[in-house]
């Protein structure tokens, strides 16, 4: 069974495939997309945990407009964001959207499972604390 649920989206179609597979080796659900619109499509129909998100991406929507979307739609989802390093300043402000944190291309391949387990292990404290919140509300006493 698989770890957790990854989605890569990039529009280096060899990139993105080279991470899906080394991540799938890896036993993790790992799925690849080439645009930000192919990813919504795919997010409202699963659920992901980690997401690596490029930033800059031809077409209508770029890697900020898609965090956005992302973070509307599924707000527990952790984004990494993947950046060259012209686009720091872009980073930095999808950190403030609500990504995880960024990488730096090109990165090492550990680099990348470093940072999708300390955003993995991010995304379950949060929802262990949600499941938490709801079980004290059914022990409350209540209206019976």
């Amino acid at each position: 069974m698989p770890l957790f649920n990854v989605m890569v989206i990039d529009d280096e179609i060899d990139f993105m495939e080279t991470i899906v597979n080394r991540l799938q080796k890896r036993n993790l659900k790992a799925v690849g997309v080439g645009s930000g619109e192919e990813a919504l499509k795919l997010i409202d129909q699963e659920s992901f945990d980690v997401i690596l998100l490029d930033i800059k991406m031809p077409g209508g929507m770029d890697g900020i407009e898609t965090l956005r979307e992302i973070k509307r739609r599924q707000p527990l989802a952790e984004v990494i964001l993947l950046t060259g390093h012209a686009s720091v300043e872009t980073s930095i402000e999808g950190m403030k959207l609500g990504a995880f944190d960024y990488l730096l291309k090109p990165m090492k391949f550990e680099e990348v499972l470093i940072k999708m387990a300390a955003a993995f292990e991010k995304k379950a404290l949060h929802e262990g604390k949600i499941c938490g919140a709801k079980i004290q509300e059914l022990r409350r006493p209540g209206d019976r």
